[in-house]
């Protein structure tokens, strides 16, 4: 529990999103499907999505925007780039212990950008991420041949999901805006020059709350592997069985892991965030 919660902790607190990707650690590394007794299935798995957001919505989030939305009677200088700097201000927000125990400064606001970048594409690399991964089982059941994700896999996050929602959300914003000047300057060495990272951190905490709620077990299927490599635990991959659900964004798919109900509760504490996050204009 606590090598999956450092990570979407600092995330959430940081950008109220980012934290989801340390999930993505658990379809990395497996352990063997564990059968379970036959229980009736639906035949099809429904999914329930949220609305989607409305058109006329703007597309630009000016962090000055932002600044004035969540002014502070003493606003925080910004964070320059040194690593003690960073990890003070982190310390501040999260606690000693877990910030010298878990995340890797080096680099700190790139790794932020390039995992946030990537919770809205296909894959999220581990390498990429501010905290150093660790393994974590992702419990799978198996039923006449068929892998399904583990009823009782939600359960192992219900600690970290309880804290994860009652994480400080004006705290986190303000870490956020000191840290901004750093974030935006490293998404635009990532490849992006012209381009406000707010824009694209509200576009993709937009995607995680369109992530599927599938009223059902999930089923699994072991990821196809090209050429003569032997496929040999514990290096055993699961994907999505269903085309529409593997076709998803990183973010999305590791937040269906952690079940529905756990799913709704990060998903108001993302909507939460994002009203911090996303004003349109200063003082709006």
């Amino acid at each position: 529990m606590q090598h999956f919660s450092r990570w979407l902790i600092v995330l959430i607190a940081l950008l109220g999103l980012g934290g989801i990707a340390y999930l993505w650690w658990q379809k990395q590394q497996v352990p063997a499907p564990v059968p379970i007794t036959a229980v009736p299935l639906p035949a099809q798995t429904p999914v329930v999505e949220a609305p989607a957001p409305a058109a006329s919505e703007p597309a630009n989030y000016p962090i000055e925007a932002v600044a004035a939305l969540n002014a502070a009677s003493s606003p925080l200088p910004p964070l320059d780039a040194q690593r003690d700097a960073i990890r003070e201000a982190l310390i501040g927000l999260m606690g000693r212990q877990q910030v010298l125990s878990f995340f890797d400064l080096d680099g700190f606001a790139g790794r932020v950008v390039a995992t946030v970048d990537n919770l809205g594409r296909p894959h999220a690399p581990a390498r990429l991420w501010p905290v150093v991964p660790a393994p974590a089982q992702f419990l799978v059941q198996e039923r006449d041949g068929v892998a399904y994700v583990a009823k009782g896999n939600a359960d192992r996050y219900s600690a970290f999901v309880r804290f994860a929602s009652g994480i400080d959300t004006g705290g986190a914003v303000a870490l956020y805006l000191r840290m901004y000047p750093l974030l935006q300057s490293a998404y635009e060495e990532l490849g992006y020059p012209n381009k406000p990272f707010n824009n694209r951190l509200v576009e993709v905490i937009d995607q995680l709350l369109q992530t599927p709620e599938p009223q059902g077990p999930i089923a699994l299927t072991l990821t196809k592997v090209q050429g003569p490599v032997e496929v040999k635990r514990p290096w055993v991959r699961y994907e999505y069985a269903d085309p529409d659900l593997q076709s998803r964004a990183a973010g999305q798919k590791i937040m269906m892991r952690m079940g529905v109900q756990h799913t709704r509760t990060l998903k108001a504490k993302l909507r939460e965030l994002r009203k911090r996050i996303a004003a349109s204009h200063p003082g709006g």
